[in-house]
């Protein structure tokens, strides 16, 4: 069973709480925007704590350094995949102009032979949690959902 952690940033806003997600970059998600936002995450070893890997993520995907602060546990969930997540909120601001995303390497065009490189988030973006709930990949949700029983 593949395992992934992160950390969802959150600031407070005159309308409620704004979450930070990440655009999946590459290909498939090019022209789509429902279910293409997700946390900043990524996949680690059974020997690896969640924590650390979140932290260690979060920099890898967005090209910074996690944010200090008291980290708010969100809890799991099983996406359709079968991967189950692992994510905490950490009330911070980042400005999005100042990501630095990692990257992956595929073939494509599929069967052409053609490595190429995406990155890993190719735009990253504040949202309310009701437009938040609209683009973020279905399982993720109930972050937002936890995240929400703890704002005021």
């Amino acid at each position: 069973m593949k395992r992934s952690a992160g950390l969802l940033l959150f600031r407070p806003s005159n309308h409620g709480p704004e979450v930070l997600l990440g655009h999946m970059g590459g290909p498939f998600f090019a022209r789509r925007e429902a279910g293409a936002w997700t946390v900043p995450k990524g996949e680690y070893e059974p020997d690896e704590p969640a924590w650390q890997a979140a932290r260690r993520e979060f920099r890898e995907e967005l090209g910074l350094p996690p944010p200090d602060g008291e980290p708010i546990d969100l809890g799991e969930v099983r996406q359709t995949n079968g991967k189950v997540v692992t994510v905490w909120a950490i009330e911070a601001d980042l400005d999005p102009a100042a990501i630095v995303p990692g990257t992956f390497h595929m073939e494509w065009p599929p069967r052409s032979g053609r490595l190429q490189e995406f990155p890993e988030l190719d735009r990253v973006a504040w949202f309310g949690l009701e437009r938040a709930r609209e683009v973020i990949v279905k399982a993720q949700a109930a972050f937002l959902d936890r995240l929400a029983e703890h704002s005021p």
